[in-house]
């Protein structure tokens, strides 16, 4: 019998072509990271994929020699933004030959769980997804907030949810290409919260998210974030949200934050927003000659 996803379910859904053993083994290794939907065939891994039930494929490199590789190139190619994992759990004279071939249709990713290092490597490749699928929900919300914000603005926010290793105000200029000091002169110009507190909290979206793993510690939750240490991740913490990473974790899932997100930096902020270019070249209601005059004028001072 094949399983269902759970109704209201915050796991990622996970579509497998597995043997019975490996079934038992992921079903207990990632517990509480995903909700296994277990296949037999390409077939029905493909149907899931096009009725949006599966946001990752895992399948068996052993079992792979029993489904038509015609099938997985598809699979592969159709749904290019869903990631494809290969499992290995025993080695076969015919394993070298599946490896390679996985690896020729398109699955880069492949996790050798004959080690017990391996196990866990697959919790960390269902944690980031789990927050990734977080962070797309977060731009479509946005993207309701501010129907007709700017290509410019849009840009900002992609950033902040689509760039899990922006950690700094600098980093996030680069990306803008602007210098540091001038995206924090046009919020504050603009009223708007500072660029840090939009990044800070946007990083903390995802520590919700993965804390609603009960397998994952602070350590690495502080780790997965690339924080430098967990003392890191918990003053950031207690510096944001006023409150230590514990409380922090028993207070906030990923969508409860994103919504504390909402209501600190969005709703309050919608018709300035909807307006704002942060990274233009110049604001579009002065002349230009004047706006690069005093634009140079200060920075050089």
């Amino acid at each position: 019998m094949t399983s269902q996803p759970k109704p209201g379910s915050s796991r990622t859904p996970v579509s497998t072509i597995l043997t019975p053993l490996e079934r038992s083994r992921v079903d207990a290794a990632a517990q509480g990271l995903c909700e296994p939907l277990h296949r037999e065939s390409l077939d029905e891994v493909l149907c899931d994929l096009r009725e949006q039930k599966a946001d990752l494929v895992l399948i068996s490199v052993t079992k792979y020699g029993a489904q038509n590789s015609g099938h997985v190139a598809a699979m592969v190619r159709e749904f290019p933004r869903v990631p494809a994992v290969a499992l290995l759990t025993e080695t076969q004279s015919s394993t070298p030959h599946v490896t390679l071939a996985l690896g020729q249709i398109g699955i880069r990713t492949l996790v050798d769980a004959r080690m017990p290092t391996g196990w866990q490597t697959l919790r960390n490749i269902l944690a980031a997804q789990g927050s990734n699928d977080l962070q797309r929900s977060a731009l479509a919300q946005i993207g309701q907030d501010l129907p007709g914000v700017s290509r410019d603005c849009w840009r900002f926010f992609e950033l902040l949810f689509d760039s899990p290793r922006i950690s700094t105000v600098r980093q996030l200029a680069r990306h803008l290409n602007i210098l540091p000091s001038t995206l924090m002169s046009r919020f504050f110009r603009a009223k708007l919260p500072a660029p840090k507190r939009y990044l800070s909290l946007a990083r903390l979206i995802r520590a919700a998210r993965l804390f609603e793993n009960p397998g994952l510690s602070v350590a690495r939750v502080a780790n997965h974030l690339d924080y430098s240490s967990p003392q890191s991740f918990g003053r950031h913490v207690r510096t944001v949200m006023r409150m230590s990473p514990v409380r922090f974790r028993a207070t906030y899932d990923g969508q409860g934050m994103l919504q504390f997100f909402r209501r600190e930096l969005i709703l309050p902020y919608v018709e300035v927003l909807s307006n704002f270019r942060p990274s233009a070249a110049y604001p579009g209601w002065m002349p230009k000659s004047i706006t690069v005059e005093r634009h140079a004028s200060r920075e050089l001072s």
